[in-house]
């Protein structure tokens, strides 16, 4: 009984921090067809799982390098771009239809998006490696749920990609914003807690709109790329 308030607050980290990590699944095996979406989704998150685990393990010495999170935000802008964008030369479509890629993709950008998510949970498990990993495995199930109900909506409703890529794009930029050096230099240079409040939500929106602006304008340019699923079931 005394574990159910920690198993309780661990599933309630999984629901609201697992959106992310959803999204970037649903974008990455999209133009998938329906057989290899599914392995795409229970692989790559098997494996996100595994790299979660290890990363508990290491994070109080991973947390002590320098800029660290900076660079994980800045790999998840390039993730989000890449993602969204087609740059015309049918690459993009071939990469998009191999499950090894979307495999990749996903644990990858899974990964740099773990360091809350891990730290959450370690912190409410306080130290109790049975509860950090049953904390972990069960993010599993949250997330293939909501990334099957995301590529459901992506397929009737396409705008959900954008959006989709501007969620990747605004949690990058918090991940630059928030990183302990970046923050500590912005409340040095700015003694006025405003300034850094505005910073704190103006480099986030910039980046998004960025991702989301360079994306549209790439794919208006670009040839459409035929969704592989869709071809299947014709």
């Amino acid at each position: 009984m005394e574990y159910l308030p920690i198993l309780a607050s661990i599933f309630m980290i999984n629901i609201v921090l697992s959106g992310d990590n959803a999204v970037v699944i649903a974008m990455a095996s999209r133009n998938l067809p329906p057989k290899q979406q599914k392995a795409a989704i229970f692989i790559g998150s098997g494996g996100a799982i595994v790299f979660r685990i290890i990363l508990t393990v290491v994070i109080v010495f991973l947390l002590k390098i320098p800029f660290l999170q900076a660079v994980g935000g800045l790999l998840l802008v390039y993730i989000a771009v890449k993602l969204l964008a087609n740059d015309g030369s049918g690459e993009e479509c071939e990469a998009a239809s191999n499950l090894m890629q979307a495999i990749r993709v996903i644990i990858f950008a899974d990964l740099i998006m773990s360091l809350d998510n891990t730290l959450a949970i370690a912190a409410v498990s306080k130290g109790n490696w049975l509860m950090i990993i049953i904390g972990l495995a069960t993010s599993i199930p949250i997330i293939i749920f909501c990334s099957q109900i995301l590529l459901y909506l992506m397929k009737k409703f396409p705008v959900i990609i954008y959006i989709g890529s501007g969620i990747l794009a605004w949690t990058a930029g918090k991940m630059l914003v928030e990183d302990p050096k970046i923050s500590q230099f912005l409340h040095q240079s700015y003694s006025a807690n405003s300034l850094v409040g505005i910073l704190d939500v103006a480099v986030p929106l910039v980046i998004t709109a960025g991702v989301i602006g360079y994306g549209w304008y790439v794919n208006s340019r670009a040839p459409h790329c035929e969704i592989a699923g869709k071809e299947e079931n014709a």
